[in-house]
């Protein structure tokens, strides 16, 4: 507790000595209520007590508390600024309590949480969630000690199953992945690899009586080579599947003697009988679990102070709203209270006392921006190039079968591979009659898009619907810097972007490495391309038109409500647009940003592993000018639209009037429990976040990130990588060496591949961290 609100307090305590009868009714709702300031003289109530009070700049802002709050919850123990903060003690009135380390009225540090079944965890916590090293004990003898991520098992733990089975391995969102040993309570057990808490992979199952197998798996049984032995030597070896036509192998006998009259479907059918306990789910979450105190305040928007200087002053009001979170049951003797406060703290005022310390201007939510784009109709320049589109992608979708195989052969790849078809009026044997003007079309390498949309689940009659419904395209109002024309679909879920020569060439010649970049890594942040395609217009001048289908990169069931543009340079890196047009459809730039991002940390170490694979791919072909796109959805508001920093108390009757819905924590902790739901918040999809405030220095105005101020938001994030069809070819060469000359080389965005992979990703990591 700082200076201001330790005068703050002072008064607060005049006042209610004054007003007695304030004092009693304030008592009737708190309860017995023991208040003491902690001093240095003081004995700690826990060993935990000196490291806290070191992190304060104060040691009487702390104080033991001992509290019945209005709904029959209990705390007893550390208290500062209207929360628990250091060691206590908080008993739900549903049965659940926790005893441990708490920050800011959250679950932080070591400590235990209990529920009403009997079940116990005992270890970290970070935040409100089960994060770090831990032991969960379950109601019915289920027990897990090893690493935790909010919530979820996560890392190395070993588990022991009520049934007597038990688990020795690596864990990931909650489920068994990588290697692990599985033992089955009569003693056989599995030793390998793991993915989604089924055996896949590479392993070895060894049953009791000796026999065992050594061999590749799917799905919990053998698929693919592998060996199975008995324990008198003998043993077959071949390729194994469930399906008998794909069965084959060779059985070879110990000397003269072998069983010769086993069948591989034995081993199906003995396996069958092994299955892996899933175990207990944990009964409610300790994030779930609300804090009276948290939500019990009516806050009331209302002027604020101003300081002499003219800034805000939020400091005492908000102090006062914080020791007022009773105040309508204290009745007129809260009115009372508050009329002898403001005398009071005029008086402080009066003497001299000009310390208080105005906080930054809060940060408002940005304005929402219109629908994106003009739909496309009737009369409208480009009605008959749209038209012209939707019938050839619905010729090329619908007429095609599915690939069998994502296998493809080089020929696949050859840019020569391409067809041509005529669309005249009146209709072919292949084209249906149509009443836009006569063209032709082209499709290149139509194996691979179609591959690689059954790569990216793209289901063909969705892909068809979006793009060739009823619902007309919108062409967004100005192309972008290439020149090049950006369309949507009505659903938002792809972007048509018209395209330049030279961008089709280094597309086609890059194809066959993005394909099997993308397939490999199935969480790339790389944009995803779903077809390439011409439009040959007839007419004197046979202009054609190459384009690009790409996925949506803010298609999100959440709004966007601010969007940023990110390169690493700092050349040009503002937008040109004053602050009141702003709104949330801006893209903003580098030198705007004033957030840093903090993701989980399971999700932070995926995300540099990522990064790293995908800036190797596009230095390895050439490529550089690209950004990563990011969008913010600030999950708390207030009436007035101001956003709440995590920790603050939401006021009662908060904004409903976003266009998309918020992803709350028991929403967090819903999606991250379930593995079904997981297709939602993949790596770059609706990821759950912290940004961190930030501040440039006065003097420093070219500063790309920020100092952090501390003032942290809820968010879910969206982003991905863009813009990777520019290779560093003679016009970028000679852009670089131009700019070179008028500019500092390393605040250009025009720089050789490498370089440019190595500041996007040095500036990339800057911006996105652990959250620690």
């Amino acid at each position: 507790m700082s200076k201001d609100q330790s005068y703050v307090l002072k008064a607060w305590e005049v006042t209610v000595r004054k007003t007695q009868q304030a004092k009693k009714r304030a008592n009737s709702v708190f309860g017995t209520v023991s208040v003491a300031p902690h001093t240095d003289n003081d004995t700690p109530t826990d060993e935990n007590d000196d490291e806290t009070t070191t992190n304060r700049s104060s040691s009487e802002e702390f104080y033991h508390a001992e509290r019945v709050l209005p709904n029959g919850d209990y705390y007893t123990g550390q208290w500062y600024d209207n929360f628990p903060h250091g060691h206590g003690k908080y008993l739900w009135t549903d049965g659940c309590m926790y005893i441990g380390d708490w920050y800011n009225g959250k679950t932080m540090g070591n400590g235990k949480f209990g529920w009403p079944s009997g079940a116990t965890y005992e270890g970290e916590f970070k935040s409100g969630y089960m994060d770090g090293i831990g032991t969960y004990t379950g109601p019915s003898g289920d027990a897990y000690k090893g690493q935790w991520v909010m919530n979820l098992k996560h890392g190395h733990g070993v588990k022991s199953f009520a049934n007597g089975d038990a688990y020795d391995g690596e864990w990931r969102r909650g489920l068994q992945e990588g290697q692990g040993k599985y033992q089955w309570s009569d003693g056989s057990y599995y030793i390998g690899e793991w993915k989604n808490g089924t055996i896949c992979g590479k392993g070895s199952f060894v049953w009791t009586n000796g026999n065992r197998y050594d061999g590749f798996w799917d799905e919990g049984f053998p698929r693919g080579n592998g060996t199975f032995k008995w324990d008198n030597g003998s043993f077959y070896v071949g390729h194994w599947s469930k399906d008998p036509e794909e069965m084959n192998g060779t059985y070879y006998p110990s000397g003269n003697e072998g069983n010769l009259e086993w069948d591989p479907k034995d081993l199906f059918n003995n396996l069958s009988e092994y299955t892996i306990c899933s175990g207990e789910r944990v009964p409610t979450l300790p994030s779930q679990k609300k804090l009276s105190v948290w939500n019990s305040s009516k806050r009331i928007e209302k002027p604020r102070r101003t300081s002499v200087d003219g800034r805000v002053s939020v400091g005492v009001d908000r102090a006062f709203e914080k020791m007022n979170m009773w105040g309508n049951e204290i009745g007129e003797g809260g009115a009372d209270m508050r009329k002898e406060l403001d005398a009071e703290l005029m008086r402080l005022d009066a003497e001299g006392i000009q310390s208080l310390k105005s906080s930054p201007v809060p940060m408002k939510l940005p304005k929402a921006g219109r629908k994106q784009g003009e739909t496309i109709s009737k009369g409208h320049r480009n009605y008959e190039l749209m038209l012209n589109l939707q019938l050839g992608i619905r010729h090329s979708v619908g007429r095609q079968a599915p690939a069998a195989s994502l296998d493809l052969k080089p020929s696949a790849f050859d840019p020569k591979d391409k067809i041509w078809r005529r669309f005249p009026r009146e209709g072919t044997k292949y084209t249906p009659p149509h009443q836009s003007t006569e063209f032709k079309w082209k499709d290149y390498c139509p194996l691979v898009f179609r591959s690689l949309r059954k790569l990216f689940k793209v289901d063909p009659a969705d892909y068809m619907l979006s793009i060739c419904g009823n619902d007309a395209l919108r062409e967004l109002s100005s192309p972008g810097k290439s020149g090049s024309f950006f369309y949507l679909t009505n659903d938002d879920r792809y972007m048509i972007k018209t395209m330049k020569k030279s961008e089709t060439k280094v597309l086609l010649g890059m194809l066959a490495a993005y394909y099997n970049h993308v397939r490999a890594f199935e969480n790339s942040l790389v944009i995803r391309f779903f077809g390439l395609h011409c439009v040959k217009l007839n007419g004197p001048t046979q202009k054609k038109v190459r384009f690009v289908i790409m996925g949506n990169l803010f298609c999100s069931k959440y709004s966007v409500h601010r969007r940023f543009d990110l390169k690493g340079s700092s050349l040009g890196r503002t937008t040109d647009k004053p602050e009141s047009e702003i709104d949330s459809n801006t893209i903003l730039k580098d030198l705007d940003l004033n957030f840093i991002f903090r993701l989980q940390k399971a999700w932070y170490q995926e995300f540099i592993r990522q990064i790293d694979k995908d800036c190797e791919f596009l230095e390895q072909e050439r490529i550089m000018d690209y950004s990563l796109l990011v969008g913010i959805h600030f999950r708390e508001a207030s009436v007035a639209g101001e956003l709440i920093p995590s920790g603050a108390r939401t006021p009662i009757g908060e904004s409903e009037e976003e266009s998309g819905p918020r992803l709350s924590r028991a929403e967090v902790d819903e999606l991250l429990s379930d593995p079904s739901r997981w297709a939602s918040i993949r790596l770059g999809t609706n990821m759950p976040a912290r940004a961190e405030r930030t501040m440039r220095k006065n003097d420093c105005e070219l500063q790309l990130v920020g100092e952090p101020t501390g003032e942290f938001y809820e968010v879910v994030m969206i982003f991905g990588i863009i813009d990777i069809l520019q290779d560093y070819d003679i016009s970028k060469k000679l852009e670089h060496a131009y700019k070179s000359i008028q500019y500092d080389p390393s605040s250009i965005s025009a720089v050789d591949p490498r370089q440019y992979s190595r500041r996007f990703r040095d500036f990339i990591f800057k911006v996105f961290t652990d959250d620690n």
